[in-house]
């Protein structure tokens, strides 16, 4: 028997099919929630996902890790102002860690905590805050201590890879690892005395607040700078931040264990790298090279060996600039081509009472003069 259908009846049953089809789809991946009208879906097991294989470069990165991890510390303090965090990392057997000076100054209570929970309280041993390094130390008994290595600072160069290691914003227990490449060498920023922190290291590698004092190792586990500071107007990782090259560290930090201190080389003058409006108003020759002393502290070991600072002014495209001043061509018999390396040498090379012999070009023409350098002020 043959049934015909009017055009409305087959209307009707496309639309039955329609809805019998949605609440059959319903029934088999989930059900309506009268209350709320959302649907809820019972998933299938999902098949299993594959197992990572890292890179070479990763399973090295995760090795230097967990190689240095024991060696990093975090450190808490409390003093009058208030409390404070910052990091640290172990320099030899005997319990001796190094950080920053700015993160244990005014410290009535030192306590540093490893990554495994281990907790000590810390003694101060000596600082140095021209340099923004501090000693402390810790019983050695507390656990087997892990000393860090140090690399050669000078050999380090911009594109290498290296990881910070600390604990930013005070997070104990909570150590983290950071990677990014050296951007920059032999740059130099003032301390709170006004003095120059030369031959500092610039990284991107991330360097928030608690990580000052941490290490920056390179990507063998050695270390080859404190992290000490950043540059950022938000007061967190912007990109740039800076390490006190390992060799600084090696080269202070005995003195803090043995006398609690660390003296630095005065001469005592303020100088500039010459422009070329300064080198055309004293005809000074192309050959030399050098920069202007431009004002000698009163009292000081230049004074006293009788430097000229500038005594005049010149107006130039870029504004007045200072002339007259003894020109500083070498100490020592090395080269001076900028401020930089007068500093760097004093730094490197002298202790107060040393006398340095510096090359001076003075009326036109060079002359030798030896200063007996003091401590500083």
């Amino acid at each position: 028997m043959t049934h015909k259908f009017t055009p409305l009846a087959l209307a009707i049953v496309v639309v039955l099919g329609m809805v019998f089809g949605a609440l059959l789809g319903a029934a088999s991946t989930g059900w309506v929630s009268a209350q709320s009208g959302q649907t809820h879906v019972e998933l299938d097991t999902l098949p299993a996902g594959a197992s990572y294989q890292p890179a070479a470069h990763e399973e090295q990165l995760a090795d230097a890790y967990n190689n240095v991890i024991d060696s990093v510390v975090s450190i808490s303090v409390a003093a009058r102002a208030g409390a404070g965090t910052g990091s640290g990392f172990v320099i030899d057997e005997a319990g001796h860690i190094v950080t920053n000076n700015h993160v244990i100054e005014s410290a009535n209570v030192i306590l540093v905590e490893f990554a495994d929970g281990t907790q000590a309280e810390a003694e101060l041993v000596g600082r140095d805050p021209d340099a923004d390094v501090a000693v402390i130390k810790i019983d050695p008994s507390v656990k087997t201590l892990q000393p860090v290595t140090f690399a050669d600072s000078e050999e380090v160069f911009i594109g290498q890879s290296v990881m910070a290691i600390g604990s930013p914003f005070g997070s104990q227990q909570a150590f983290t690892l950071t990677t990014g490449i050296i951007s920059g060498v032999d740059r130099s920023l003032q301390n709170e005395s006004r003095y120059s922190m030369p031959e500092l290291i610039q990284t991107d590698a991330a360097i928030n607040p608690g990580n000052s004092g941490g290490p920056l190792f390179d990507m063998a586990g050695n270390v080859i700078g404190v992290n000490t500071a950043i540059l950022s107007g938000s007061g967190s990782a912007s990109g740039v931040g800076f390490a006190i090259p390992s060799n600084t560290v090696r080269r202070i930090a005995p003195y803090l264990i043995e006398l609690g201190r660390y003296e630095h080389s005065w001469l005592g003058i303020s100088g500039m790298t010459l422009a070329p409006a300064q080198r055309d108003a004293i005809d000074l020759p192309d050959t030399v090279q050098g920069v202007m002393v431009t004002t000698v502290t009163p009292g000081s070991p230049a004074e006293v060996a009788g430097l000229r600072g500038t005594d005049r002014a010149i107006e130039t495209a870029l504004g007045q600039m200072p002339v007259g001043g003894d020109i500083i061509t070498a100490i020592n018999g090395t080269p001076v081509m900028q401020m930089s390396d007068l500093i760097v040498t004093l730094e490197d090379t002298t202790l107060p009472g040393d006398i340095v012999t510096l090359s001076v070009w003075r009326d036109g023409a060079p002359q030798e003069i030896e200063v007996r350098l003091a401590a500083r002020p």
